[in-house]
């Protein structure tokens, strides 16, 4: 199967709308709509209902909408890994968000620095759950990440599993305790993970969050680390030992052959070893 009808299947599945999706694709809606009934010919589903009112996704379109993104942003992750590897001066990308290391990048990437296999690393910053879509579509080559995430193309090496304090301002009620529970924060274990993604997953950094907090606007769940590396004016941490640990791992593409990855993810789990090691002794 060509990429082609693929891009037009996701543009028509996204947009449940022909007219919409030939705009998008820069095409006539003609054009579009004979290269969908060629693709379910040649498949021998239907992959979209469609009336005079609306075009929904069957079944057999879902499926294939999952599928056809993984290959289309795979096939763009090979162009952009061969074009790194042809590049005059070879170079690997790591993505990290920007307080999500657990003071792990720099010794990580001291180490790496001795590998036979190393080659320079551009550290690509970025947003909170951003790395495993860099990952699939090819512009990081690895990545630390927290648990959860969509595994999806990609394998894991575990470096770190912290127990996880609030932040809270100096005046809230809850600091004058030396730890907490979920209860005290109004959560249960399972709720720990979207009440993350809601407080994260709006754009913030850290030195945002902590600002808010201090305020007392919020009070955010964080690695245990984050309060030694990160003391502020006006904000107190507090354990909360019934949390579920912050687990963050390496994370690269399960296609990938670069020795250079294979030596970086080395390079991590040693440290990461270390740290553990200091930690118990």
């Amino acid at each position: 199967m060509e990429s082609r009808p693929l891009r037009y299947f996701v543009a028509v599945a996204e947009e449940l709308n022909f007219a919409r999706a030939a705009e998008r694709l820069g095409i006539s809606p003609p054009p579009l709509s004979r290269a969908i009934r060629q693709l379910e010919t040649e498949m021998g589903v239907t992959l979209f209902e469609r009336n005079t009112h609306s075009v929904a996704l069957t079944p057999a379109g879902t499926v294939l909408l999952a599928e056809a993104r993984i290959a289309l942003d795979a096939l763009q992750a090979a162009g952009r890994r061969a074009q790194r590897a042809a590049a005059p001066e070879p170079k690997l990308v790591l993505a990290v968000k920007a307080d999500g290391d657990a003071g792990l990048l720099e010794p990580i990437l001291a180490r790496f620095a001795s590998e036979p296999a190393a080659v320079p690393v551009a550290v690509r910053l970025c947003g909170w759950q951003e790395q495993p879509r860099l990952l699939r579509r090819g512009e990081a080559d690895a990545a630390l990440v927290h648990e959860p995430f969509d595994r999806t193309g990609l394998d894991t090496e575990t470096l770190a599993a912290e127990p996880r304090v609030a932040a809270l301002a100096a005046a809230h009620p809850l600091a004058a305790r030396d730890r907490l529970t979920l209860a005290d924060l109004g959560l249960r274990p399972g709720d720990v993970h979207r009440y993350l993604d809601e407080i994260r997953g709006e754009g913030r950094d850290l030195a945002q969050l902590l600002t808010l907090v201090g305020l007392g606007d919020v009070v955010p769940l964080l690695p245990a680390s984050v309060a030694a590396r990160y003391p502020r004016p006006g904000v107190v941490y507090r354990p909360v030992p019934d949390a579920p640990p912050s687990v963050l791992v390496i994370a690269w593409p399960q296609q990938s052959r670069s020795t250079a990855t294979a030596a970086l993810v080395r390079a991590a789990a040693s440290v990461a070893e270390e740290v553990r090691d200091r930690q118990a002794g």
